[in-house]
């Protein structure tokens, strides 16, 4: 069975990036009738923090990203434990015993003499008695996996034929003096214990797939398939890093993006299929196919996703927002009649209420040039009684072209800017019959 997994660190919340690995993954076990399962990566005591995980899962379940099942990594350090001393009896497990100043050095040296810069192994000729003098005056070490120093290859799904040499790459610490067990090592072991089939994530984690496959093959575990997919850049190819704070879904959330909006975006940003709305999962997932995704940076604007938002809205029926409205305040007999003439016109959700507000009180400021004060001051005093209908819009027109000799363009627009304040917006006769009270100048 296809099994897939999603494994964030509940440390903070999702942001565009996490998305990425979610939404692929997802697609993939739901494809193939297979299982997503939700793996919090919460080894750090420290950072990890509940709220992030009630965030995360929060957020996952807005855009209908649902799982079928939840694992703790915390909750799984006994596996850890049994397979870290797996890794010891088969002499490919060592403590070392350097500090961050020491390790910096020993790059420093290496990058000088035209090497690369990597874990010399010293630690592999300390003496037993060596070790336990460190131990007592530094306390435990961390401990490394002992690479194969052979090639690595595997096929990837996005990224091709990889091949990488295990020496250029430093032996991975797996767990740190503290005690903490580091990712390299947990996700290997709840990948070969969870049976996961297929594993999609960030292209950084390339060099991180090449030693797992030497961990999961030294702990006798079977290789999933990986694909990496590329980074995201901002528009003007910039990294997006000291912008994730404010690209979390929650924040796009907040400023109205719909699911579907983002969702269609993102399956198919880095692709070479057209990114197009789609109207479920459903048919998101029958387009997916993680070949026609490529290894370049892949450039993200949110600003993109307010377009495919209001195209998702103008297709909403009225069943499905009226709630919405109601919470403004509409009144239930107009409600539908309401969405039918703002649909258009709004971008997000948010922007009905302005559009009530106008309707309910006159709210807008009219735009009035100055060469037409005079003309739409006489066409405002040629104004029907209140209240309208969607008749009061051309008997108004006409009674002021007859009265001023004014005509298309020139008699519209200037009454159009006067009454809701805007260039564009709503047929005029629809947004008359609306008006809660007459408009003002």
């Amino acid at each position: 069975m296809t099994t897939t997994r999603f494994a964030p660190s509940p440390t903070g919340y999702i942001h565009v990036g996490n998305l990425r690995t979610a939404l692929f993954n997802y697609m993939i076990a739901r494809k193939a009738g297979g299982t997503f399962i939700l793996r919090l990566d919460d080894t750090d005591p420290v950072r990890s923090k509940q709220e992030y995980a009630d965030g995360i899962m929060e957020d996952l379940e807005w855009l209908g990203l649902t799982w079928d099942r939840v694992e703790r990594q915390s909750a799984r350090l006994d596996r850890y434990a049994a397979a870290a001393d797996d890794l010891r009896a088969k002499g490919r497990f060592y403590e070392a015993f350097e500090t961050p100043v020491e390790l910096d050095l020993k790059r420093k040296k290496q990058l000088n003499m035209h090497k690369p810069p990597v874990y010399d192994r010293a630690a592999l000729d300390l003496s037993e008695a060596e070790k336990d003098a460190l131990r007592a005056e530094r306390g435990q070490g961390v401990w490394r996996f002992k690479l194969d120093q052979e090639r690595i290859e595997w096929n990837d799904g996005i990224l091709g034929d990889i091949s990488i040499d295990a020496a250029s790459v430093s032996d991975p610490v797996l767990i740190r003096g503290d005690g903490q067990v580091l990712y390299t090592l947990a996700s290997v072991v709840d990948d070969t214990e969870m049976g996961v089939t297929h594993v999609v994530r960030g292209s950084d984690h390339v060099t991180n797939t090449a030693t797992q496959i030497q961990i999961i093959t030294a702990l006798g575990g079977g290789l999933p398939s990986f694909a990496h997919h590329s980074l995201l850049t901002g528009p003007q190819g910039e990294a997006l890093s000291k912008r994730l704070g404010t690209l979390a879904l929650r924040d796009l959330r907040e400023a109205g993006v719909e699911p579907m909006a983002l969702l269609s975006h993102m399956a198919r940003l880095g692709s070479s299929d057209p990114i197009e709305l789609c109207g479920s999962l459903d048919e998101l997932i029958e387009g997916f196919d993680i070949s026609h995704f490529g290894a370049a940076p892949t450039k993200f604007d949110e600003q993109d996703l307010f377009p495919l938002t209001a195209h998702y809205l103008l297709g909403l029926p009225f069943a499905d927002v009226a709630s919405d409205i109601a919470a403004l305040g509409v009144p239930a007999e107009l409600a539908e009649q309401f969405w039918n003439v703002v649909r258009e016109n709004i971008t997000v959700k948010a922007d009905m209420a302005d559009w009530w507000a106008f309707f309910r009180d006159g709210t807008q400021t009219p735009i009035i040039a100055d060469e037409d004060r005079e003309f739409v001051a006489q066409a405002y005093a040629l104004l029907p009684a209140h209240p309208y209908d969607t008749s009061t819009w051309s008997n108004w027109t006409n009674a002021v072209k007859e009265a001023t000799g004014r005509k298309g363009r020139g008699l519209f627009m200037p009454l159009r800017q006067a009454v809701t304040g805007r260039q564009r917006g709503p047929e005029m006769a629809d947004v008359m019959a609306l008006l809660q009270v007459p408009p003002k100048l």
